[in-house]
């Protein structure tokens, strides 16, 4: 039970900061899929790099165990290009469209009905995938650091290195773009 509600108090977290974040309005997930807005690639990116300092901190001080599902790239492939199509095709991903309904955004009822119809075919196809996608490239249980044979804070600290450069990449173009607009720099808009 304790489990759930902690799943429950982290999803009402994560919901909030979706919304706070602005990421779950269809003109930033637009903008996102022709690189043209950016806000919800920062948005995720900070939330990996926070989990992957607190799950691993977590790991090393004996408080959590990883449960780490194989890596199927049959799998990954197939899901991937069925998630973006979706994506692209709907303008929202699966956990910005139940946000978007809960802003009273109604548009997003076809990604959830969406959602809940891939969730019925996929259960119906499971069979057959098992035993033909779903094993094509199977690398077994493995994480990065196994793969480059080096510790879990290297792969960290790499992360969170080419992440704060890729912000202040994004953070200096976006500067730019304002001047060269005739717009100041470092107003902040606020709404």
């Amino acid at each position: 039970m304790t489990e759930l509600v902690y799943g429950l108090i982290t999803g009402i977290l994560f919901g909030f900061f979706l919304q706070k974040g602005r990421v779950l309005r269809y003109d930033k997930q637009i903008g996102a899929l022709l690189f043209k807005d950016f806000t919800i690639i920062k948005f995720m990116l900070s939330h990996i790099a926070v989990a992957m300092v607190g799950v691993y901190l977590l790991y090393d001080l004996g408080l959590v165990k990883l449960s780490l599902k194989p890596t199927i790239l049959g799998g990954v492939v197939l899901g991937g290009l069925i998630f973006g199509i979706g994506w692209g095709l709907l303008g929202y991903c699966p956990g910005t469209s139940l946000g978007a309904l809960g802003e009273g955004r109604w548009d997003a009822v076809w990604g959830i009905l969406g959602m809940l119809l891939g969730a019925a075919l996929y259960a119906e196809a499971f069979p057959w995938l098992k035993t033909t996608v779903l094993t094509w490239g199977n690398y077994g249980k493995i994480t990065l650091p196994q793969v480059l044979g080096v510790n879990h804070w290297i792969v960290i600290a790499a992360f969170l290195a080419g992440t704060i450069a890729l912000f202040r990449f994004l953070e200096s173009r976006e500067r730019s773009k304002k001047a060269a607009n005739g717009l100041n720099p470092d107003k902040k808009i606020t709404f």
